[in-house]
């Protein structure tokens, strides 16, 4: 199985020495993503969690689907927060999403965890694991 790098426009280009995913195989991982929009590159949603959560998990879905797979063969989702106060309001944004985008009605697992994070604007960052058939 040869390992490829997964890129799309349709999410945000990484800043660093990574790629946004990574596919070996029927294994597909996505790299940690923020709230950026792919367009314009920036930051967005200043201060609103719930609204970060859902560009978040769109940039998400966009480096999953570049891949060949789809949102509902993610298998499992770590979310990063920098404060605990943010957890209800992430929860909330992000179980819409997953339920949206999973029709199978099985939703990925996930960790969430308290961290600092690269820049004071992220409120939140996600990364995922996904398997095809």
């Amino acid at each position: 199985m040869t390992k490829t790098a997964v890129s799309t426009q349709h999410a945000p280009a990484p800043a660093h020495t990574f790629h946004q995913g990574v596919r070996r195989g029927p294994f597909v991982q996505v790299s940690g993503q923020g709230p950026v929009d792919p367009v314009t590159g920036e930051y967005v949603f200043a201060d609103d969690v719930a609204a970060q959560t859902t560009r978040t998990l769109e940039n998400v879905r966009a480096i999953v689907e570049a891949a060949g797979a789809t949102f509902d063969d993610v298998v499992m989702l770590r979310v990063y927060l920098t404060s605990r106060e943010h957890f209800a309001a992430m929860n909330e944004a992000y179980g819409a999403f997953v339920t949206r985008h999973c029709p199978s009605g099985v939703l990925p697992s996930r960790t969430t965890v308290m961290v600092g994070l690269p820049r004071p604007e992220m409120l939140v960052e996600i990364d995922a694991f996904a398997v095809t058939a």
